[in-house]
């Protein structure tokens, strides 16, 4: 995978630094990352592959009359972003933490693009942990990765899916969209069973496939309003049963509410401490999100999830003493 981007990196900077157009046989011999020796069919399919990563990445690649590629600064490149060196240290840090997480699934094309901030950056090795999330992180950086490529291409995916009750059952959804929330890796699609948009935990998935099929021709069209921002919520927030849930920020930890609420549920204050309701569906990711943001949070209803949060937090204190 990183050759693979190195050489796309390089192919797009070799047509953006040329001034005429260039065949095919300039760009064999002059881009690093073609084989050499590499028969012409192998290296056309290998250079058109290239080329439609790079226009879906927003780069307008023109073809005259003669066969030869010429990239169209103007329609491609914006104004140039000019970054001051507090900015660039910022941008790095911000890299290598994301570098240092093994569930990130594109980090050659991050380190590539840190590459291009600082000449002589080789390592990126940090004493941080980005990783928030129990579920293993190796495998979700690569279903990640395998999804991002899916929604782009606009290809279904089939998997079986664990939902928070136990239950598996496979799944044929259009993916729309992905992002991440407290390390856990979410895609967002229709199911096309049920025919409604639902949001699918990465990590919950087993057997993941996407449709071979006319692998150059689009499956489905994302809706035009689409936006799946609006699909992101708490980890608590997933699952099969609504339910109301009230917790309670003690006086110490009242001015942390408004920010751990995200804008979700209600907010009231209660004398100095503050009463969060929000809409929940998952019993187990409620306690473990309380115990995880905690101390000076806990659950005031349902009265049997209190109960639960307090035998977890019980379990806790024996086990680390």
């Amino acid at each position: 995978m990183a050759d693979a981007v190195e050489r796309i990196v390089n192919l797009a900077l070799y047509l953006a630094h040329a001034k005429d157009p260039v065949g095919l046989e300039s760009l064999r011999r002059d881009v690093v990352g073609y084989p050499e020796g590499q028969d012409e069919a192998a290296f056309l399919r290998m250079f058109e592959r290239d080329k439609d990563e790079l226009r879906a990445a927003g780069f307008v690649i023109e073809a005259d009359e003669t066969g030869r590629y010429q990239l169209d600064a103007g329609a491609t490149f914006v104004a140039d972003v000019a970054l001051s060196a507090s900015e660039a240290a910022a941008v790095r840090a911000a890299g290598t933490a994301a570098l240092s997480d093994v569930s990130f699934p594109f980090a050659p094309e991050l380190r590539l693009a840190l590459a291009k901030l600082a000449s002589g950056l080789e390592s990126f090795d940090v004493p941080v942990a980005s990783r928030q999330a129990d579920e293993s992180p190796g495998e979700q950086a690569d279903d990640a990765a395998t999804l991002e490529l899916a929604t782009r291409n606009s290809k279904r995916v089939g998997f079986s899916y664990t939902n928070s009750l136990g239950r598996t059952a496979p799944h044929d959804v259009e993916p729309y969209g992905l992002f991440l929330r407290d390390g856990r890796w979410y895609m967002v699609g229709r199911d096309t069973d049920r025919d409604e948009p639902r949001t699918y935990t990465v990590a919950r998935m087993n057997e993941l496939i996407v449709n071979t099929a006319r692998p150059k021709s689009p499956d489905f069209t994302r809706p035009e309003n689409f936006d799946v921002s609006t699909f992101i919520r708490l980890p608590f927030q997933y699952g099969a049963h609504e339910f109301e849930a009230v917790l309670r920020f003690d006086e110490h930890a009242s001015w942390r509410a408004a920010g751990l609420a995200s804008d979700l549920g209600s907010l009231r204050d209660d004398g100095n401490e503050v009463l969060w309701t929000v809409t929940a569906r998952d019993a187990g990711s409620l306690v473990r999100w309380v115990i995880e943001n905690g101390p000076g949070i806990r659950i005031e209803s349902p009265g049997d999830i209190a109960t639960q949060l307090a035998d977890t937090a019980r379990e806790v204190a024996l086990i680390h003493g």
